[in-house]
Order: structure tokens, then C-alpha cells, then sequence
């Protein structure tokens, strides 16, 4: 057995258990469409000092493409490294896997010995495998390190999962977590069925990856029928591409929704604010053409504010779509306030030292 979840630092368990803001990590390249490790640590460091309290790195919004670029390593070590000596705060750390289980396995044992808390494990590379196939491909990883599993959304090439694939998922010792990321509010209910059906509620934390619902994911309690009793169900933090720009805004929405939480007063100018943060996702994972631009949306934006030099991706086919960059505009005109761009300008010369 590799690493356990009693194996993790209290206080990072503690810190993920309660719920906090983790940025899906970019990956910061220069025009050669090669790392650039002085921007890739400012992005970083920025995401360190807007209060995440964790990183996922290697993920969908990192290009899954890495791991052909010969770029996984590097970039996991690069992130722990530039974490561990900008902060003593602790982070959880979360590294992305991929492919089928000889790989994942060995992407989970070197996050593992890089010093990464849990692995969000991709099923991606799966298609066409049974449930049972799936759930074995789950365990094998579990051996080595804790899983959060991911729902990912079909149309960026995720599978559809229902209710009893998730009640067994979260039957495995060491799951801890399920980043729940279908944009599909039935799918998302299959999750919460599987957890409680699972009766692992207590264990196994949610965290929204709905880009196009946060707010009210984290917001409302969920009520999932067992028996005749239900059971509250509630989304306690994000783990999210969207957060992966504008965090510090992201981090104070949070800490406001986790109050109003805590005091049972949802007011309606919060709940309001679903329909903005929705509206710059929109235009941030290009929808209008069905999330072509997903990736190089999030660059375009952390462009305009200096901490990226430009919007390439590893896949030079992988740009912003049609319309994409004025919807931008758009949203930066009409949701400036949900910006952190003074942040980012008064911060960004120290991180990129």
C-alpha cells in the first residue's frame, strides 16, 4: 500500500474536509509552445497569495497533452516546489491522472513521492470498459495514493457514470473525495445518490466542478433520499478551471458563501450572483462552441492581466473559438467587478521575479 489517507497532515485533511478553493493549474509556455518556468511558477505563487487552499495540478486545464511532452514530471515537481517555498500555509495538493491503470498507477506513485496529498483520477483513456473493469482500474490506483474521483463532462471527453458506478467508487477505502463535473444537474444528482447509497457521506467530500452552476452548488443543501430519511448533502468546496482565473475574487465568494452557509441566511443578492459567475464561465469555456476554447479562454484572460505571455497550448489546433475573444470582452465589460485584476497588478512584478 502506498499512501493512505491516514497518512495525510492533519491539517491539509482538515482544510480539504472543511472545504476551500482549489485552481485547476494552467500550463504557462512561450511562444516556442515550451514550459516557461518563470511564469509557470508566478501563476503559482498567484494562486498561493489569492488564499487557494490547494492546487490541482496536471489536470484537464493543465493539458492532458503533458504527459506526451514529456512535461508530467516537471511540471508536478515545479508546482510543490514553487508552493513549498512561497508559503508555509498548508496546501492541499492535488496531482491529476490519466490513462489506462499501468499509467495511472505510475503517475499516482510519483505524485505520491513528490510529496502530492491525492490524485484526481481521469477516466478518460476508459471508454468502452465495464463497470466492473472501471471500478478495478479505481482500486489499483487507491492502492497508491487517495483518489478524488472526476466526473468529467462528455463533451471534453469524459463517460457517463450513474448512480451505482459512484455507490461503488465511494465503497473504496481510499477515496476521500469526487470532484463532481458533469454540467449536468441529473448527473450530478447520480453522484450524490451513489456517496449516500454508499453510506459514505461522511467520508467522502464533495466538490463542484460545475463551472456553469458554482455558486449554487456550493450554496444550497441537497437532499438525497435514503429509506425514508434524507440525507443533507452539500458541496463544501471547488475544485475548478473557472477558479483557475480570478481566484482571489473566487476566494472571497467562497468564504461569503460558507458564512451565509453557516448563519442560514442565503440572501438574494448572493444567489443572484449565480447568473454572473455562470455568464463569464460562458465566455471563459467558449460554450458557444461547444467548450472548444475551454483552455485557451482561461489563458486569454491571465494574458490580459501579464501573467501569461500568451494564449498557446501544446496543441496548436487548441485556440480560442470563433466569437470567443469578444464574449470576453463582453463579460470583462459587463462583470468587472467579479474580476481580480488590481490584485493581480500590484502583485505581479514579485511573482514574476
Amino acid at each position: 500500500m502506498g499512501l493512505h489517507r491516514s497518512d495525510l497532515p492533519v491539517d491539509v485533511m482538515s482544510a480539504l474536509s472543511a472545504g476551500t478553493v482549489i485552481p485547476a493549474h494552467p500550463l504557462a509556455l512561450d511562444s516556442g509552445r515550451k514550459l516557461d518556468p518563470r511564469r509557470q511558477r508566478a501563476l503559482t505563487r498567484y494562486y498561493v497569495d489569492a488564499g487557494a487552499g490547494g492546487l490541482a495540478v496536471g489536470v484537464h486545464t493543465t493539458q492532458f497533452e503533458i504527459r506526451e511532452a514529456g512535461l508530467y514530471e516537471p511540471v508536478l515537481s515545479l508546482a510543490m516546489e514553487t508552493a513549498r517555498d512561497w508559503t508555509e500555509r498548508p496546501l492541499v495538493m492535488v496531482a491529476g491522472l490519466a490513462g489506462k491503470t499501468a499509467q495511472a498507477v505510475a503517475e499516482a506513485r510519483l505524485a505520491a513521492s513528490l510529496g502530492y496529498h491525492a490524485g484526481l483520477l481521469s477516466l478518460a483513456a476508459m471508454k468502452g470498459l465495464s463497470a466492473d473493469e472501471l471500478i478495478e482500474h479505481c482500486r489499483q490506483v487507491a492502492q497508491e495514493i487517495p483518489l478524488i474521483g472526476f466526473y468529467l463532462q462528455p463533451a471534453v471527453g469524459g463517460l457517463p457514470l450513474n448512480a451505482d458506478f459512484w455507490r461503488r467508487f465511494s465503497e473504496i477505502d481510499n477515496v476521500v473525495a469526487i470532484k463532481v463535473a458533469p454540467f449536468n444537474r441529473y448527473s450530478t444528482l447520480e453522484v450524490l445518490r451513489g456517496v449516500v447509497d454508499a453510506g459514505a457521506e461522511d467520508r467522502v467530500i464533495l466538490y463542484t466542478g460545475n463551472d456553469d452552476h458554482i455558486l449554487l452548488d456550493l450554496a444550497l443543501p441537497f437532499a438525497i433520499r435514503r429509506g425514508d430519511d434524507d440525507v443533507i448533502m452539500r458541496f463544501r468546496g471547488g475544485l475548478l478551471g473557472h477558479w483557475s482565473v480570478w481566484t482571489k475574487s473566487a476566494v472571497d465568494l467562497h468564504a461569503r458563501i460558507r458564512s451565509a452557509v453557516a448563519s442560514g441566511v442565503l440572501d438574494s443578492d448572493l444567489l443572484a450572483l449565480d447568473a454572473r459567475v455562470t455568464d463569464c464561465n460562458s465566455a471563459f469555456f467558449d460554450v458557444a462552441n461547444n467548450f472548444k476554447g475551454c483552455i485557451a479562454g482561461c489563458h486569454e484572460v491571465l494574458r490580459r492581466q501579464g501573467l501569461l505571455e500568451g494564449i498557446w497550448c501544446l496543441d496548436p489546433e487548441e485556440t480560442l473559438g470563433a466569437g470567443q475573444d469578444a464574449e470576453i470582452d463582453r463579460v470583462y465589460r459587463l462583470h468587472k467587478d467579479l474580476s481580480d485584476d488590481d490584485f493581480v497588478a500590484a502583485n505581479l512584478d514579485r511573482w514574476l521575479a
